[in-house]
């Protein structure tokens, strides 16, 4: 399985950005995917979370604003932030739940006031 995340992006707070992530090798994975990030000088948080038995599961800090989907006909799974603020200005991966897979490059996020 590979992943390949793109979307992010220089916005203003208040604006929004969609994040994609293709999942190559089958849509099973599109179940259990989470999307992570990494602000400068943090360590790695989950953002958003799809698990097989547990639903959709969000940081407290996204709630309300941030949104996981997927496509399974593009084998994509998607992130919406909307009303983003500079606090979610990091660096996106896509990985599973729990983050088995080798982490890819990821997509910069940032968010100026």
């Amino acid at each position: 399985v590979q992943l390949q995340a793109s979307g992010g992006g220089s916005v203003q707070a208040g604006e929004s950005l969609r994040l994609s992530c293709v999942v190559s090798g089958s849509d099973f994975w599109l179940n259990v995917m989470a999307w992570y990030r990494q602000a400068p000088g943090k360590q790695r948080e989950v953002v958003a979370r799809r698990t097989s038995g547990r639903g959709i599961a969000y940081a407290d800090s996204v709630k309300g604003r941030f949104t996981i989907s997927t496509d399974s006909a593009k084998n994509t799974v998607y992130l919406q932030m909307n009303n983003l603020k500079p606090e979610d200005t990091a660096v996106y991966y896509c990985n599973l739940s729990p983050p088995n897979l080798s982490w890819g490059q990821g997509t910069l996020v940032t968010v100026s006031s």
